[in-house]
């Protein structure tokens, strides 16, 4: 199973990708874990200790050079467009429990994109995970999915894009699935977060008429303050926890 999570920044994405992760962590399925958001913090979600050390493979330089022969932050030229990856997952990643943790990082780029040697490295790795590896694979993407191209697109299980009540969580959300279609990522579907009422999933439901809705998350404090004080959601009472439950056994 390949999952892809994303969703407009703030609406609990990554909360969300952390609940998913720790869920299949306890129904003894191993598990990758990719966080491909620079904006986010997947490890301290996940209850990683010392998450904030980690260091994204994008700012591994001497890494990136050794396996495409360029320098990080060069653009042309020369380098390989096929690096060796497939040791990587095993050797770069942080293990905690049945979880293996790999932290991509972001690459900076003009508005025209990015012909980069570190940028090739993530979409080379992120490929061989999708299509090579055998472990449940969750990952926690930006609202731009930038590191999915036509190669995995086709072998990821599902994109789960994550959606509050509000218009510019919907307008990302029609943004993704666009962006999805155009490397024909067909099988996506939607969930609830923050759901305050019946009002709330009635407003998402009106608005996203042309997508498949697997659940609704309730808003719930313990969730904010669990991510104040650095703790895992999982590792709360959150009534969260039920419905993801739910959720996970709608995932095909």
């Amino acid at each position: 199973m390949k999952i892809a999570v994303s969703g407009k920044g703030g609406v609990g994405k990554t909360t969300f990708a952390a609940l998913l992760i720790r869920m299949l962590n306890k129904q003894g399925k191993r598990v990758l874990a990719i966080d491909a958001d620079p904006d986010a913090n997947l490890a301290a979600a996940l209850g990683i200790a010392d998450a904030d050390k980690i260091t994204p493979i994008s700012e591994m330089k001497e890494l990136i050079f050794e396996r495409t022969e360029a320098r990080p932050g060069t653009i042309g030229g020369f380098f390989k467009l096929n690096p060796k990856v497939d040791d990587l997952p095993d050797a770069l990643s942080v293990k905690f429990e049945n979880i293996k943790l790999m932290r991509l990082g972001g690459v900076k780029k003009g508005g025209s994109g990015c012909i980069c040697p570190e940028s090739t490295l993530l979409k080379v790795l992120v490929t061989h995970i999708v299509l090579a590896r055998d472990e449940v694979v969750v990952m926690d993407m930006e609202a731009g999915i930038e590191h999915l191209g036509r190669a995995t697109a086709q072998a990821v299980n599902k994109l789960l894009v994550v959606v509050e009540p509000g218009r510019r969580s919907i307008e990302t959300a029609g943004h993704i699935k666009k962006l999805a279609s155009e490397i024909r990522l067909t099988n996506l579907a939607v969930i609830g977060n923050k759901i305050r009422s019946k009002s709330d999933e009635d407003f998402l439901k009106t608005n996203l008429p042309d997508f498949d809705f697997l659940g609704f998350l309730p808003y719930d404090n313990t969730l904010i303050e669990a991510d104040l004080n650095g703790i895992s959601p999982f590792d709360t009472d959150s009534p969260a926890k039920a419905a993801k439950k739910e959720i996970i056994g709608k995932i095909k």
